[in-house]
């Protein structure tokens, strides 16, 4: 374990970060001698709206906002044959990012369902964020901030339980793969 306060290289290796030896310094995966990628704010957004809605209890948005866009999308899913996220509908509704080349931050606004604990949801919410946009889109996340802005009771969501229905879809084609 490192003691000079930074993390071990091992934990940065895995993630998909080189870590210099000799200067300690981190690398970032979109960097090599080859040439650089550029990561689009669209993406990490999406990416970081749709790792949000992976955690039971929560949806992107937030009070009117949400129910015309829960509305929305079930009109237009049923046209279209669906959304990106996993309780259908924008996956960037919510969503804020700042990105730069190497880092990225996100700000996030969403309602959570009655009798959930916040906190605990919250920190369920930011660890998947983190964990989903630095291992799939290779940039260090700085901060995620959350904005719970309404808390509804399960009757109030049908978007929830259509999520728990996307859940349980992708399970079982997990269990057959």
């Amino acid at each position: 374990m490192a003691t000079d306060g930074m993390r071990c290289p091992e934990t940065l290796h895995r993630k998909g970060w080189i870590v210099s030896e000799s200067r300690g310094q981190q690398r970032s995966p979109l960097k090599s001698d080859r040439g650089s990628t550029t990561v689009g704010d669209t993406v990490v957004a999406q990416v970081a709206g749709i790792a949000a809605q992976e955690v039971e209890g929560v949806q992107m948005g937030g009070g009117s906002s949400a129910a015309v866009g829960s509305f929305l999308s079930g009109v237009t899913g049923s046209i279209s044959g669906g959304g990106g996220a996993p309780g259908g509908g924008n996956p960037t509704r919510g969503v804020s990012v700042e990105v730069g080349e190497e880092e990225a931050a996100v700000d996030l606004v969403m309602v959570i369902e009655y009798g959930r604990q916040i906190p605990q949801v919250v920190e369920a919410v930011r660890k998947n964020v983190i964990n989903r946009t630095e291992s799939l889109v290779g940039l260090r996340m700085t901060e995620v901030n959350i904005t719970v802005n309404d808390v509804q009771i399960k009757e109030e969501r049908p978007q929830l339980e259509r999520q728990e229905e996307v859940k349980q879809q992708a399970r079982q084609q997990e269990q057959r793969a």
